[in-house]
């Protein structure tokens, strides 16, 4: 007796799947975005479909969790930076998930890194689903990659992937750009939908744990910076990263959202120019190549990322404002991080600001997440208030509490390294920090109070005529 197949609606934005059609998505709120699928393919399908039920399950092996270990071998890509993010190489059996912006540098920098392991020895088949072969081959060209021994494929139907993958040697290094341009026989809806990308990225990362290849899958990037599809795709993929840049900039950071198998907090920076990607091995010296140390409300903040330390200019500027409400606008951090230190710089230190603009801006494009960045950002304030700038070879970082204390932060040793490193010969951080060298001793300030900070900027600089 056939099965009869039921339809249901999914909304293509989120995932989520309803009974019936309607105008509005009640899981995130979007318009228009719901579509009918049938069940055997949609959310709930896998392989063999509708008849999934009638198959009896087999016994699995059950294994005590103690045992040998085998360190997960890696392939090296020879790109440092690249290597760096993903914990020391790219993993056997593994599938990634690299999103970024239109535009961006994603297929230049898979492209470059296909290159990469292909003179090293590697066998790497590179699927392009949005350019014909001579498109790529125009760009591989330009990246001084033409030379090498990587396999070009323009397919985008999943099966014929897959058929050419298995019918050949078992490649070390597959990409597939993108995920959102392949589709498979199972499902009826269109490239790029829910149903499509789940289905496609299923069947991917399957044969990525049967065949031992490292997978890369690119993935678009929707307007709120997410990556397009189900998130379901993000669980699923071993490690998710992603490809960051300002238009008006030349650099771009690649970083790492999840990783099964390494640090989750590692970035990777490149240049990019006419011939492709440029590693930078120092960033510091990339975002503070065009700094003004005369200027007041500036002040340069030593910060971490990963285990990485990374030196970057903040710059404020605090103007008396016309408007009823004063503005507040940042780029590069967090804007209820800002509200919160001009709180603690009016309630525990008599800085008025409540009738002022305030503009904050991290040079360069490099955008901020840890809250160490407090003590610079507050020293930029009060250097811009006050008008005086601030030493030219001294350093800030320190979390700041809502009482007004200054509180310390981990990895104080390498920001002070990385700080002596590019010339800067003081420190103002918080007091107390545990791994303090003692070589640096003498050039550093410890805070303990937010208001010994503005009394220092306030009181140690010259008066300049206003």
């Amino acid at each position: 007796m056939a099965v009869k197949t039921r339809a249901t609606f999914v909304c293509q934005n989120c995932g989520a799947v309803t009974s019936r059609w309607q105008g509005r998505c009640d899981a995130c709120g979007e318009w228009n975005t719901i579509v009918e699928e049938n069940e055997a393919g949609g959310i709930g399908g896998g392989p063999g479909g509708a008849s999934r039920g009638r198959r009896k399950g087999r016994v699995a092996a059950l294994m005590p969790l103690s045992g040998e270990m085998e360190e997960a071998p890696r392939i090296v890509s020879g790109l440092p930076e690249l290597d760096r993010v993903t914990g020391g190489g790219f993993v056997r059996g593994s599938a990634l998930l690299v999103g970024g912006d239109p535009g961006i540098g994603k297929s230049t920098l898979l492209m470059q890194a296909a290159a990469a392991l292909a003179r090293g020895g590697h066998s790497v088949v590179y699927v392009s689903g949005e350019e014909a072969v001579a498109q790529v081959r125009l760009r591989a060209q330009r990246l001084k990659a033409a030379d090498t021994s990587v396999q070009l494929m323009a397919e985008t139907n999943i099966e014929d992937i897959l058929a050419t993958l298995s019918a050949q040697k078992r490649p070390d290094f597959v990409v597939v750009d993108s995920i959102q341009t392949v589709w498979t026989d199972i499902a009826d809806s269109a490239p790029g939908t829910v149903t499509q990308v789940r289905a496609g990225a299923q069947a991917l990362i399957r044969y990525a744990k049967s065949s031992g290849a490292a997978v890369i899958l690119v993935g678009h990037v929707t307007k709120e910076g997410q990556i397009a599809g189900p998130r379901v795709v993000e669980h699923m993929v071993d490690a998710v990263l992603y490809f960051e840049g300002e238009g008006g900039h030349h650099y771009r950071v690649l970083r790492t959202v999840k990783n099964r198998f390494g640090p989750t907090d590692e970035i990777g920076v490149f240049e990019m120019g006419d011939s492709g990607l440029r590693e930078v091995s120092n960033p510091s010296e990339l975002f503070l190549g065009e700094r003004n140390e005369k200027a007041p409300g500036a002040a340069v903040f030593a910060g971490m990322e990963g285990t990485r330390p990374v030196l970057v200019e903040i710059q404020a500027l605090v103007a008396p404002s016309t408007l009823g409400t004063p503005r507040r606008s940042v780029l590069g951090w967090d804007q209820p991080r800002l509200a919160m230190v001009l709180a603690v710089l009016e309630a525990h230190c008599g800085v008025r600001l409540g009738q002022h603009d305030v503009y904050l801006n991290v040079a360069g494009g490099y955008r901020i997440s840890e809250p160490a960045a407090d003590l610079a950002v507050a020293a930029a304030l009060v250097s811009s208030l006050s008008g005086k700038a601030l030493p030219g070879d001294s350093v800030y970082f320190g979390e700041i509490s809502l009482s007004g204390a200054v509180r310390p932060v981990a990895h104080a040793g390498a920001r002070l390294k990385e700080a002596e490193k590019l010339g800067f010969r003081s420190a103002v951080m918080p007091a107390g920090s545990a791994d303090l060298p003692k070589s640096r001793e003498a050039g550093v300030h410890e805070m303990e109070t937010l208001a010994h900070l503005v009394a220092t900027v306030a009181g140690r600089m010259p008066q300049t005529d206003a």
